[in-house]
């Protein structure tokens, strides 16, 4: 009654054991597909982790940079500031992570809880009561005033051009462990089972243990089965192809830490802006929000402190060239990984599983 290790000669094998066997191939043909995929995996999942490591230490530094801005520049703001700046690097964060957000709506958000800030506080340091009503009719105003000027649309435009190219890689990095996730989970049809356990399993049939198949037999037999698979050659070539043109983008200059660390003074530049233009935008602003309660005090213009853009920049820009090596090793071991599914077949028949360097094989019938 053997249904896959039909053969002339008397069989030690049970139909009982045909289905143990066909039990085995499933799993074996998993585990070996996994051994496969772990040194790709492990270098996709090191690179994400060493990218994500990389990026939240220039965030932090980007962050208590922007931060101490406020605390030697603007001290009369600096604690109520402190939210909006930690909302702007959280912001980007998730941006970066893929999170269904844009980096012009993170930064006009800014600027807008912003605007109440600088307005009360260095515009007009005698106001006194900055009621709800008050403080959210200065940040709609914002929109239509403009008090920053074109460094907002700067800021904008500089963020969005350096952590595009960093979103994307994030999200392309993600998808490639995706991909191998799901080929090592890809179910065998029951003619790939037969065809495996007869290259594997009834050679034992006949007691003949330590013969193994022959070489173009198994390749033939994992091509068939793998055929699903190695479909996605094509697309594993272009999705190479794209991590190349990101990491490139990425490493061209060091724009993504430039615009990070350079919030600070696109920031400075803003509130300086303003501070400028106080006169003609508190005219505005009575007009539209009304005349809030004040108190008698100087006007803002003996306030404004030009603040030196921060020399340490440079040392960090430096200490992050590693992170350009690391993008360009992972690409060098990417493009070697380009063949992975077309030859995968190959990569399964090698080693163990085949009879080399023999005169006798298995040939799915008989010992050649």
């Amino acid at each position: 009654d053997l249904q896959i290790c039909q053969h002339r000669a008397p069989t030690c094998c049970t139909k009982k054991m045909e289905e143990s066997y066909q039990a085995a191939v499933r799993r074996e043909r998993t585990q070996s597909i996994q051994a496969l995929n772990f040194e790709l995996k492990y270098m996709i999942v090191g690179h994400i982790t060493a990218f994500q490591e990389a990026f939240e230490s220039l965030l932090r530094f980007a962050e208590n940079r922007t931060s101490s801005l406020f605390e030697t520049a603007y001290r009369p703001m600096a604690k109520e500031a402190a939210e909006p700046v930690k909302e702007l690097f959280t912001d980007i964060s998730l941006y970066i992570l893929g999170a269904e957000t844009t980096v012009e709506s993170a930064v006009l958000r800014f600027f807008d809880s912003l605007f109440p800030l600088v307005y009360s506080r260095l515009i007009n340091p005698g106001i006194t009561d900055l009621s709800e009503d008050y403080t959210e009719c200065l940040r709609l105003t914002r929109q239509d005033i403009n008090p920053f000027g074109r460094y907002s649309k700067n800021m904008v435009t500089e963020l969005s051009k350096s952590l595009w190219a960093s979103r994307m890689l994030s999200q392309a990095l993600s998808l490639g462990i995706e991909v191998i996730n799901t080929t090592e989970h890809a179910a065998l049809t029951k003619e790939c089972s037969k065809a495996l356990v007869k290259m594997q399993y009834c050679p034992h049939c006949q007691g003949l243990t330590l013969i193994r198949p022959c070489v173009g037999y198994c390749l033939n037999v994992m091509r068939g089965c793998l055929a699903s698979v190695s479909e996605l050659d094509a697309q594993w070539r272009e999705y190479i192809s794209t991590l190349e043109y990101l990491t490139n983008e990425m490493a061209a200059s060091h724009d993504l830490e430039i615009a990070l660390t350079g919030i600070r003074n696109s920031v400075n530049e803003a509130i300086l802006h303003a501070q400028l233009n106080g006169p003609q935008l508190s005219a505005t602003v009575d007009k539209v929000c009304g005349q809030p309660k004040q108190q008698e005090g100087n006007l803002s213009s003996d306030n404004i402190v030009r603040v030196k853009e921060a020399t340490e920049t440079q040392t960090f820009v430096m200490a992050h060239a590693s992170l350009n090596n690391k993008r360009r090793e992972f690409i060098n071991y990417m493009k070697r990984s380009r063949t992975f599914y077309a030859s995968i077949a190959e990569r399964l028949c090698d080693g163990d599983l085949v009879m080399r360097d023999s005169s006798t094989c298995w040939n799915g019938e008989d010992v050649v």
